[in-house]
């Protein structure tokens, strides 16, 4: 069984993207998943700690192949350019006897969940980590590796034996948990 690490909105910063790689080497996942905003931080946002894309570019590479990166709204053609894995609009992806939908939370999110999502819906966007039941489905976000908002943590979620866990990516320790099936 693998063991999926999920993230969103890096928003460029070295600083935080180093924090993640390091809770996923501690995690020992097998996959790293990043549900976009990776380089840009976005006209919207402030400037995030440690903003270097270039730096986040070349701290990816040795995980190229552990990589699953899902575009997001400020991720651009011309990011493709630098970085060492490929862009995807959505994902479906299976783990455990559970079908699980990636997105950025542009298209779909908690409002608008597609109907044929599987067992779990899985998105970024808004910086706001979170996990729930809606509809016999899990819904969650990871929120904001760098520009976490509304109060919440930066954080990021392990999926694992079908049970979904939402983590602090300060200290790794445990926010909310649910049973994807």
């Amino acid at each position: 069984m693998a063991k999926l690490f999920i993230a969103s909105d890096i928003h460029g910063s070295a600083h935080f993207a180093e924090m993640m790689l390091k809770r996923f080497d501690e995690e020992k996942a097998d996959e790293l998943i990043l549900l976009g905003d990776v380089f840009y931080h976005g006209p919207r946002n402030p400037l995030p700690e440690g903003y270097a894309p270039m730096k986040v570019a070349e701290m990816l590479k040795p995980y190229a192949d552990k990589l699953l990166v899902v575009k997001g709204n400020c991720d651009s053609d011309v990011d493709q350019m630098i970085a060492p894995f490929e862009f995807v609009s959505i994902a479906k992806i299976y783990a455990d006897g559970t079908k699980i939908t990636l997105q950025h939370g542009d298209k779909y999110c908690i409002d608008n969940v597609p109907e044929n999502c599987g067992d779990a819906l899985v998105y970024g966007h808004y910086h706001t980590s979170f996990v729930t039941r809606k509809d016999g489905r899990v819904i969650a976000n990871p929120g904001s590796v760098s520009l976490p908002k509304n109060d919440t943590k930066a954080g990021y979620i392990i999926i694992e034996n079908g049970v979904l866990t939402l983590k602090a990516l300060s200290d790794g320790q445990v926010i909310a948990k649910e049973e994807i099936i």
